[in-house]
């Protein structure tokens, strides 16, 4: 016994949405935006000081670059890898000795002590690099052209 309207029955077409596929995707996609974003950063996560002008550093980027990071308790990292900060300049000096550009980017945390900073750019300093590269985060989205 059937109502009036469209049963959907045999011959007939229903013209309902189903969203449930789509609601599926948006999930998967919404977990994949989640989970890759942090897996992309490379080396050790610090909260970097945000200053008005910073300088582009593209080269800091690349996955060649020479990275050392302070973070807020006192531990170094070249790379991904802990260091000591009294075996840093022949660890930096090992991986520079085949380049011809001497470039080491420096990444510290914001409440990382001072101290801790000057030796690590000492430390790059005696292993012979040319530049040193601090790195910071942008206060502002505008770009000073």
């Amino acid at each position: 016994m059937a109502m009036g309207g469209t049963s959907g029955g045999r011959g007939e077409v229903t013209s309902d949405i189903n969203v449930t596929p789509m609601a599926d995707v948006m999930l998967v996609l919404l977990i994949i935006f989640m989970v890759v974003p942090p897996m992309l950063q490379k080396g050790v996560s610090v909260e970097m000081a945000k200053t008005k002008n910073p300088i582009d550093m593209k080269e800091a980027d690349r996955d060649d670059a020479v990275l050392v990071v302070v973070t807020r308790d006192g531990k170094f990292y070249l790379g991904q890898n802990k260091v000591n900060i009294d075996e840093l300049a022949t660890r930096v000096n090992d991986l520079l000795a085949t380049r011809l550009e001497k470039k080491v980017f420096v990444r510290s945390d914001l409440r990382a002590k001072y101290g801790d900073v000057v030796q690590v750019v000492d430390n790059i300093r005696n292993a012979g690099v040319d530049q040193i590269g601090l790195l910071t985060e942008r206060l502002d989205d505008q770009v000073r052209r």
